[in-house]
């Protein structure tokens, strides 16, 4: 593969791979997350221990699960009926919102 094409074949997976990443609306996306928030809690940290915290996950991986929930790829009970109605652009800003939240990590000491 030449020093030239393997830049742009990279920069075109990378594309491709973070599907509609970063063109969602955090401040919409917190609006809409009221109907997420009796399990995900409208900080994303979790009120249930089957739901998962979605404060802080990486955008692209947010936009993919959601749209696997939606397409029926992704099975879960809950999230199936959720996320059935839910447009692209609410997708979108939904995993911007929770993306944006800031997360701290503290190891155990």
């Amino acid at each position: 593969m030449s020093r030239t094409l393997a830049p742009a074949l990279l920069a075109g997976l990378a594309l491709a791979l973070a599907g509609p990443a970063g063109a969602g609306d955090a401040a919409a996306g917190r609006k809409k997350a009221v109907a997420c928030q009796a399990c995900h809690g409208l900080d994303g940290v979790s009120k249930l221990p089957d739901a998962p915290n979605l404060a802080g996950q990486v955008e692209p991986y947010l936009v993919k699960a959601l749209g696997e929930f939606r397409s029926g790829a992704r099975k879960n009970e809950v999230m199936s009926v959720a996320a059935k109605d839910l447009t692209d652009a609410d997708i979108a800003d939904l995993a911007a919102y929770y993306s944006a939240i800031q997360v701290e990590v503290v190891p155990p000491s």
